[in-house]
């Protein structure tokens, strides 16, 4: 995910995804990787990752998280 201007739908979203197990990695996108489909963010990658990683459904951040995550990344 981006997660650049938290905000209520990210929560909801994180609780939803939480529900589906008991423990919850949340990949971030560098970035360099965003602006290939997106507006620049913002905020930059360390500030995303520490609010997304305040939230209380989230248990780990994965920085620069891969647009597409392989198998392998995901194991």
């Amino acid at each position: 995910m981006v997660g650049d201007l938290f905000h209520a739908g990210h929560v909801e979203f994180f609780k939803k995804a939480r529900a589906f197990g008991n423990y919850l990695i949340v990949g971030i996108h560098a970035n360099d990787v965003v602006e290939g489909y997106k507006r620049n963010p913002i905020l930059p990658l360390e500030e995303r990752a520490a609010v997304i990683s305040a939230c209380r459904y989230v248990d780990e951040v994965v920085m620069a998280a891969p647009l597409n995550p392989s198998a392998e990344f995901i194991k």
